[in-house]
């Protein structure tokens, strides 16, 4: 059967991150989705309103009986929601129930595009560095980079997460809205080895951040390096944007949903 990723999320109602944006990216990315459900939320496509967290013991539970019967090619997680899920993943890295040959693509979800709480931040950024030494990939977005690195400057912050003991990080600057166009930065143990321009397109968009790592760790299981994995990545979540939903045309304020039902 196809590659398969195996991804920690949350249940987004309104379909527009979380679980549904990682089965819908993965799929178009060639890879099979599987899921292990860290949380239900209570959320619309513009406001979150509470989550209930999943039990490690069940997420673990889930985990575990993909990885016994799918050939699992790589790993990515997004909300987490609790210090003890991102225990649990460390511990399934730690004990070698995950390879740590296997691609690990690592959202570390703080926040919803919409600005609700998903966890207590604090503690959910002591908590991810146990697992920055198991990423192959870390794509923060910039208050994300800024939370878990202590780094103002972005660049800084990407070479701390390394020495932190992640393998790469993606640097993101699609939240800093003083900016022109959004550039990226792939830094590689410390080092930048990519950069790309993508367009500032008008709106903003909820689960732009969960597609795109969601995109990068399904061509990571389809054999892709990833520098590759990464280019092109950006080129579908671009297209992906500019054919948004708008589920509030007359709101111009209203976040738009990504159709990432678009080829690369």
């Amino acid at each position: 059967m196809r590659p398969v990723v195996l991804c920690f999320s949350g249940l987004d109602p309104s379909g527009g991150a979380g679980l549904q944006a990682d089965i819908e990216a993965i799929g178009q990315s060639g890879a099979h989705a599987a899921i292990a459900c860290t949380a239900v939320t209570i959320q619309s496509s513009q406001q979150v309103f509470g989550f209930e967290a999943c039990a490690a013991a069940l997420v673990k539970a889930q985990a575990t009986a993909v990885l016994d019967d799918l050939p699992v090619k790589a790993i990515k997680s997004g909300m987490l929601g609790t210090t003890d899920n991102i225990t649990m993943l460390t511990q399934l890295f730690a004990e070698q129930i995950i390879s740590t040959d296997t691609p690990f693509v690592l959202d570390p979800v703080l926040v919803a595009n919409s600005g609700g709480s998903l966890g207590d931040e604090k503690t959910l950024v002591s908590a991810f560095r146990q697992l920055l030494p198991y990423a192959t990939l870390i794509t923060p977005n910039t208050h994300e980079l800024r939370a878990l690195s202590g780094e103002q400057d972005l660049h800084s912050g990407a070479k701390k997460l390394c020495a932190q003991g992640a393998h790469a990080v993606l640097v993101k600057t699609s939240h800093d809205f003083d900016s022109g166009d959004i550039e990226q930065y792939l830094y590689i143990e410390g080092e930048m080895v990519h950069k790309s321009t993508l367009p500032r397109l008008e709106g903003e968009f909820h689960g732009s951040g969960c597609s795109l790592a969601s995109f990068i760790a399904g061509r990571l299981a389809m054999g892709d390096d990833l520098i590759d994995a990464v280019k092109s990545a950006d080129s579908w979540i671009t297209q992906t944007l500019r054919a948004a939903d708008d589920p509030h045309p007359e709101d111009a304020q209203a976040q738009l949903i990504p159709n990432r039902f678009i080829h690369s």
